[in-house]
């Protein structure tokens, strides 16, 4: 491989102590006019955790993981990583790589599916940090989305199997399994993919995979994490409201799997960990959670193979060739625009 690339993690970010936790949100929520009251009560969400999300301490750890696949797999390059919302920032992982004299990289994005806010967003965040650092700015090609990828796949399931076990013995066989992702406005979710309404078929591709792999041919997709104004509709149905259906329909367990996660986002710890955790004890329904990749071997290596297949397919110099635009894989506006209604 080219000795002037490089491999880019860009994720999401997250607040590190209790005087990031404000500063992040105002990041996340730039130019939406959310309310400050509407923060703040979001804030205490991560007050219930010290102020920290575990998602920047994951990413160390994926980076050491990363790193030390690519060496036992012959993949010669450095690692870099970038946040959309919070240190490091993209714009800073990218000034390093120019200033170390990289000249093109591959993304990888912590989002497996198609929708504005899980793949367009972090190609614009992308492109807005090359023209922040300039001419001297890699170009940057984005891995697209993997969630069916086997690495992706087997590590949920062998997830959800663990969850399965957790649960008391009398219960397990008729546990019902409820697939989890982040709702986005319906108009969103309408827009995502080249031919729009990618983001729910993914995940339902991705949730059946999973459910196949553990010998159930039944299953339920449900969304958790909505914002927003109320009238505008998203994705549904809850995750609450899918816990109380099962209740009534008499389901005798649960097992949740976060399908829509690489890693446990502070989303995960509050709405399924607490709230969702809170509503099943409540309607007496035990309830196990399935853990996400994260530095799952299997999700490691297939970051690894997909680096790998990338190189063999189109060639560093060809990736520079081509331009920021050709070489990103994904097609302009591959996953609409951002949503005009409180997204």
């Amino acid at each position: 491989m080219a000795t002037d690339a490089a491999f880019l993690l860009v994720s999401f970010g997250g607040p590190e102590g209790p005087d990031d936790v404000m500063p992040f949100l105002r990041n996340v929520t730039a130019g939406r006019d959310v309310p400050h009251d509407r923060l703040a009560q979001v804030a205490e969400h991560y007050e219930l955790f010290g102020g920290v999300s575990p998602i920047n301490a994951q990413c160390r750890d994926l980076i050491r993981a990363i790193e030390k696949d690519f060496a036992s797999s012959g993949i010669e390059l450095p690692v870099y990583w970038g946040n959309r919302n919070w240190r490091p920032y993209l714009a800073e992982a990218m000034q390093v790589m120019a200033d170390d004299g990289v000249s093109t990289a591959i993304a990888f994005v912590t989002s497996a599916y198609s929708s504005f806010s899980s793949c367009r967003q972090y190609l614009d965040d992308i492109e807005r940090a090359r023209a922040t650092v300039g001419k001297k700015a890699p170009l940057v090609t984005k891995i697209p989305p993997y969630y069916p990828h086997e690495g992706f796949i087997a590590s949920f399931t062998d997830a959800a199997a663990r969850a399965m076990e957790s649960l008391p013995e009398e219960v397990r066989a008729g546990a019902e399994l409820v697939f989890t992702a982040h709702s986005i406005p319906d108009s969103m979710a309408a827009a995502s993919g080249p031919r729009g309404g990618a983001y729910r078929a993914q995940l339902a591709e991705a949730a059946g995979l999973v459910a196949a792999g553990l010998g159930r041919t039944s299953w339920k997709l449900a969304y958790q994490s909505r914002s927003g104004p109320p009238a505008v509709p998203w994705l549904g149905p809850d995750i609450s409201d899918c816990l109380t259906g099962l209740a009534r329909a008499g389901a005798p367990a649960v097992v949740v799997v976060p399908i829509g996660f690489v890693s446990d986002h502070m989303e995960v710890l509050f709405d399924l960990d607490v709230e969702a955790a809170r509503t099943a004890s409540d309607l007496g329904l035990p309830l196990a959670r399935a853990a996400t990749p994260a530095t799952d071997p299997r999700f490691v290596a297939m970051i690894s193979s997909l680096v790998s297949d990338f190189a063999a397919m189109h060639g560093w110099q060809a990736a520079m060739d081509l331009g920021p635009d050709a070489a990103m894989f994904c097609g302009q506006n591959c996953c609409g625009a951002r949503a005009q209604d409180g997204s």
